[in-house]
């Protein structure tokens, strides 16, 4: 019986063609890099001379040499969050929690990587912000760190930490101290002064306002002693007579009967004597 099989043959060179697409597909993958919003990149170059301090790459596809690497790093503004044990002037230890905002400098991430490392913000700003912190905090007693210094000391460690990272490429913007913890016995004491010393204000306060009412009640009635004084004073006898007569016409002039009887009385004012 005759096989009706028809049987399938692979094309000569075929095994080879899929060795080299797949080779390709390898090769053309490991050669292509995408860098990502906010971020950049350097090559290392791996049979060169290492990190390429020349050239950074921006967002967006980039083809690079398979035998090369590309390091992508955030290039943004960033911020991280530590705290840390630090002596005050009179060396009690605080716990003193803050943020730093910081950016590298897209320009130069070469060379930031090629000096400190991938690693550079445990290499370089770490240490930094430490050493500046116990510096700063380091000049302040304990109720100053727990009220009024706070915006000081912040803008003293962002000054010398950015002394410290001073052509190192990496750019601080900002520092914010967030808490500063105290033994609790000496966070009371702080507190009772505090209260104490505000109680005492409004206390001062309230005898001020006090003070400054009873000088206005004063100033008002010498005041009006001096406008009663001139007024009785210029009230002679003869004005008195003539306003007298005034009001005796004009209580003449009423419809209502009437006696009215002229030189009367002990100052010689008319008397007017009469009924409805």
């Amino acid at each position: 019986m005759a096989n009706n099989q028809m049987d399938f043959k692979f094309p000569k060179g075929g095994v080879f063609f899929i060795i080299i697409a797949i080779a390709v597909i390898i090769l053309f993958s490991k050669s292509t890099v995408t860098i990502g919003p906010g971020e950049g990149g350097v090559i290392f170059e791996t049979l060169g001379s290492g990190i390429d301090t020349e050239k950074t790459y921006g967002e967006g596809f980039h083809i690079v040499a398979p035998w090369n690497r590309m390091i992508v790093r955030k290039v943004r503004q960033q911020s991280i969050s530590n705290e840390m044990n630090v002596l005050s002037v009179n060396g009690l230890e605080v716990k003193v929690s803050g943020t730093i905002w910081y950016e590298p400098e897209l320009v130069n991430l070469g060379n930031l990587i090629k000096t400190k490392g991938e690693d550079y913000e445990r290499e370089l700003l770490d240490p930094a912000i430490n050493a500046a912190a116990r510096s700063v905090v380091g000049r302040y007693t304990p109720e100053q760190l727990y009220s009024s210094k706070r915006d000081v000391i912040e803008q003293e460690i962002l000054d010398e930490v950015q002394l410290v990272l001073k052509d190192q490429y990496l750019s601080v913007k900002r520092v914010l101290v967030e808490d500063v913890k105290l033994p609790s016995t000496i966070r009371i004491a702080i507190e009772t002064k505090l209260k104490q010393e505000q109680e005492s204000l409004e206390y001062e306060f309230r005898l001020s306002k006090a003070k400054k009412e009873a000088e206005r009640q004063k100033i008002d009635a010498e005041g009006k002693a001096i406008a009663n004084k001139i007024l009785s004073e210029s009230l002679t006898d003869k004005i008195l007579q003539e306003k007298g007569i005034e009001a005796t016409i004009e209580l003449s002039k009423s419809p209502n009967s009437k006696v009215v009887v002229i030189g009367s009385g002990k100052t010689g004012m008319p008397i007017i004597l009469g009924n409805q």
